[in-house]
């Protein structure tokens, strides 16, 4: 059927490209988006479920893929979708600096995921009709390689350049040491406005602070005393604008939890239960006689005046002595640029003297982001160009009779694929195999980036970037070549339990992350590299049975592989939508405890699943 005279094109001078694209709006969505949320001040709970919604569209494609299947060719929804993606991503670019882009980003974000999973629902389609049977299975490495070269690209190298953009648009960054002493402090004092000396013309603008030099005391205070100026800090911060709102509404979540969200903080996380229970009496018994570690407020502030329009983004992070109490990011303005942001401190508990570090850094994050947009839309605009001449043109690759009626088809497409033998056992392979890896992708980028202070490993963005990219991407292409090779020697049976165990044994590393914190870089990068390499050859298992389980399916096979992949994304979808909230419940180190837990549904179906067991063995010419 694929093997045609006019099918001459080499599949290397096109599979790489096309999963290529077909990678990089999923990355976009599905990381790249929780990295800009995360800078915009998103909680952990709403990023996640923000964009775990955002993803929908993959999930439900099986709906409009007949349309695909019966309107033009696979290679025309390709060349259209991809310069609409272009488009879309040449939006966001231009929307990102209007005050209101927090709102509209998930809607830019549905958009760009429902233009993507129609080029996905083309694009597998495909490749089903531009390959023979053995290619097809000794090429799902490689296309499973360009498609994790593409969220590697973009998770690794996009984010990158977003830091270096940022650093580049930056000011010099902030450096407070704070030291301890035994002063009998009984309150802690907001600072006042430093005096500014006259700015020439010449003079950069920078960021000025208080004191870079701080002293608080190590002998205990009121709890209320501490309650009270804390609450002051962050309502002064809130009303100037150096807080996002998001995050103001985020703060009254607390008050009013469900009894779900109780229980399973109580069961799995009794330390920080206890601790909301206490805070909760104390405020209800106005207790006016706890004691609680002493801390210290700092304030910042600009020199001068920023353009109209621009907002100067400082994010603080601290060193393991002192843990910031009130808002870790700061945005500066035309308007706000006068006034002092506090920033309260407070060391950890129990330590006979702190000797800590509060280090704030800066840039201008709306227009890193809108730099990298831009780049987005130039890449598609290419990729348009190149796939409108190399695509190669298989006889098969025909729209459906026009004497067919359109819902007619659309519903014997699902009757169809509901019919097939062993469905249920096809549906709960493809939801549960990365039960456990669905929550840890909206999680893990957070983790690495929170502060050390808040159970995080404290990375920066270009940290972050470089290790996936330099590790990850190194190991993820190895294991997604060998995952790829390994079945078109020994077939999908043979390698099905390994590859199911590999994509969930690795999540170990991450509680031992969670639990040692570890500084080192080297120890990081080897951990994610390690995961990474499992992850892209375990990957080749779940491609390869979509694939056997469409391969009867004779003039709906393209729409069936789509209905595969529409599960495949809702097994992202609904357990990334109470990943965030789940993480909060549990804390870092438990909630990755809960993902290897998780691998045992993920295995269950395994037990049950039948396959050829020469399927995906290269024949013998």
């Amino acid at each position: 059927m694929a093997e045609n005279k006019n099918n001459k094109k080499n599949p290397w001078s096109w599979i790489p490209s096309l999963y290529f694209a077909e990678g990089v709006p999923n990355a976009v969505v599905n990381v790249l988006a929780i990295v800009m949320l995360m800078q915009l001040g998103m909680s952990n709970a709403n990023i996640a479920f923000f964009t775990s919604v955002a993803y929908l569209p993959w999930a439900i494609k099986p709906v409009w893929s007949p349309i695909v299947d019966m309107l033009k060719t696979k290679r025309w929804w390709i060349i259209v979708t991809q310069i609409a993606l272009g488009l879309a991503f040449g939006s966001v670019a231009l929307f990102i600096n209007l005050p209101v882009f927090l709102q509209i980003s998930l809607m830019l974000l549905i958009i760009i995921a429902f233009i993507s999973a129609t080029h996905d629902i083309a694009a597998d389609g495909f490749y089903m009709l531009g390959l023979a049977k053995h290619q097809q299975s000794y090429f799902v490495g490689i296309r499973n390689t360009f498609y994790r070269v593409a969220m590697v690209t973009v998770q690794s190298g996009l984010i990158i350049l977003v830091g270096l953009l940022q650093s580049w648009t930056g000011l010099k960054d902030v450096e407070i040491k704070i030291t301890s002493s035994n002063n009998e402090v009984t309150e802690i004092v907001l600072p006042e406005i430093p005096q500014i000396t006259t700015i020439s013309e010449n003079d950069k603008l920078a960021f000025v602070v208080t004191s870079d030099n701080v002293s608080l005391s190590t002998n205990k205070i009121s709890g209320k005393s501490f309650d009270s100026i804390k609450v002051a800090v962050e309502k002064h911060n809130s009303d100037l604008g150096f807080a996002l709102k998001e995050e103001k509404k985020d703060k009254g979540k607390n008050e009013t939890k469900s009894a779900l969200t109780n229980w399973i903080t109580k069961t799995f996380n009794p330390k920080k239960y206890n601790d909301d229970i206490k805070k909760t009496e104390e405020k209800q018994n106005d207790v006016t006689n706890k004691l609680v570690e002493n801390g210290t407020v700092v304030g910042i502030m600009l020199n001068q005046q920023p353009q109209k329009g621009e907002d100067v983004v400082l994010i603080l992070k601290s060193s393991d002595d002192i843990k910031i109490i009130s808002n870790k990011r700061l945005a500066f303005n035309s308007e706000n640029w006068n006034q002092l942001a506090y920033v309260m401190v407070q060391p950890h508990a129990n330590l006979d003297s702190v000797n800590g570090l509060l280090k704030g850094t800066s840039g201008n994050i709306p227009l890193s982001w809108a730099i990298v947009f831009f780049i987005l839309a130039g890449l598609f605009v290419g990729l348009f160009v190149y796939h409108r001449f190399i695509l190669p043109r298989p006889e098969d690759d025909k729209p459906a009779s026009k004497e067919k009626n359109l819902l007619k088809e659309f519903l014997l497409t699902f009757k169809t694929f509901f019919q097939k033998r062993n469905v249920v056992l096809l549906i709960f392979f493809l939801l549960l195999y990365r039960f456990g890896e669905s929550q840890l992708l909206k999680i893990s980028p957070i983790f690495v980036q929170t502060g050390r202070e808040a159970g995080g490993l404290g990375l920066s963005t270009i940290q972050y970037g470089t290790l996936y990219g330099l590790f990850g991407v190194i190991m993820m292409l190895l294991g997604g070549i060998l995952g790829g090779l390994a079945a078109s020697k020994k077939g999908l049976k043979y390698w099905l339990w390994p590859m199911a165990l590999s994509i969930n044994i690795p999540h170990l590393l991450y509680v031992y992350l969670a639990y040692a914190q570890p500084t080192n870089l080297f120890v990081i990068g080897s951990c994610i590299a390690v995961e990474q390499f499992f992850y892209g050859f375990a990957f080749a298992a779940y491609t390869l049975y979509m694939l056997y389980a469409c391969r009867d399916s004779g003039e709906h096979k393209t729409a069936h592989f789509a209905i595969c992949t529409g599960f495949m994304a809702l097994s992202l979808v609904l357990p990334g939508m109470i990943s965030g909230w789940l993480q909060e419940c549990l804390g870092y180190q438990n909630f990755f405890i809960w993902i290897m837990i998780c691998a045992i549904p993920g295995l269950l179906p395994i037990l049950f699943v039948k396959v050829d067991p020469k399927f995906g063995i290269k024949e013998k010419e």
